[in-house]
């Protein structure tokens, strides 16, 4: 998946179409990611111990990480994330960065 945690998104569609936020938790097997502030459901909690009061919190679910597109934090467009490999100087050890395809600039 090219969305990790802690990257910023925008919902392309359903309810909460528009709306951006930061990636909380990332499921890859079922291509599904928890966006913050976006498509919240209600439990109804019975009273416990850790939770003496119960009843009825919201909470944010998990949506499907095709609805959501990634916006970059140096250019603040919304686009695509590209791998690039780029070797330090000095040394022969290669690492592999993300950039934005807009911008260039690395995420």
């Amino acid at each position: 998946m090219k969305v990790r945690k802690n990257d910023t998104v925008i919902v392309l569609s359903g309810d909460d179409k528009g709306k951006t936020g930061k990636v909380l938790k990332v499921f890859p097997e079922e291509h599904r990611i928890i966006v913050e502030g976006v498509n919240f459901i209600k439990r109804h909690m019975r009273p416990t111990q850790r939770n003496p009061k119960g009843g009825v919190l919201q909470k944010e679910a998990p949506i499907n990480v095709s609805k959501v597109i990634f916006q970059c934090p140096k250019c603040g467009e919304r686009g695509r994330v590209a791998h690039k490999l780029i070797q330090a100087e000095g040394s022969s050890e290669v690492n592999r960065v993300r950039i934005c395809r807009k911008c260039g600039e690395i995420i």
